[in-house]
Parts: C-alpha cells; structure tokens; sequence
C-alpha cells in the first residue's frame, strides 16, 4: 500500500509531462506536414551526379 502513495503521483507526473510534450509539439507545428518529407525523397529528379576524373 506504501508504494502506490509513491507510484501513483510518479505516474500522473508522467502523463502531465507526456501531455506538455505533445501540446508543444503541436504547436510548434512539428505535425503539420507528414506527407511531403517522404514525397520529396521519391520525387527526387536531380540527374546523376557528374563523375570527375581521379574521383570514383
């Protein structure tokens, strides 16, 4: 019984902190654009890279 009175304030201290890490990053827009990281690498039409002599 002793270690919920530790447990449960250590636990709701977790969860007030995991909420404040999402609230941030929500507002900081770190959600905003999922899809276009991911597009970018795909569409990705630079030609080949030009090989000079005594390189490669």
């Amino acid at each position: 019984m002793e270690t919920l009175y530790l447990l449960v304030p250590m636990s709701l201290g977790l969860v007030a902190l995991i909420a404040v890490a999402l609230w941030w990053a929500l507002r900081a827009g770190q959600y905003d654009d999922l899809e276009r990281p991911g597009q970018a690498i795909l569409l990705d039409n630079d030609g080949p890279g030009v090989v000079r002599q005594g390189e490669g």
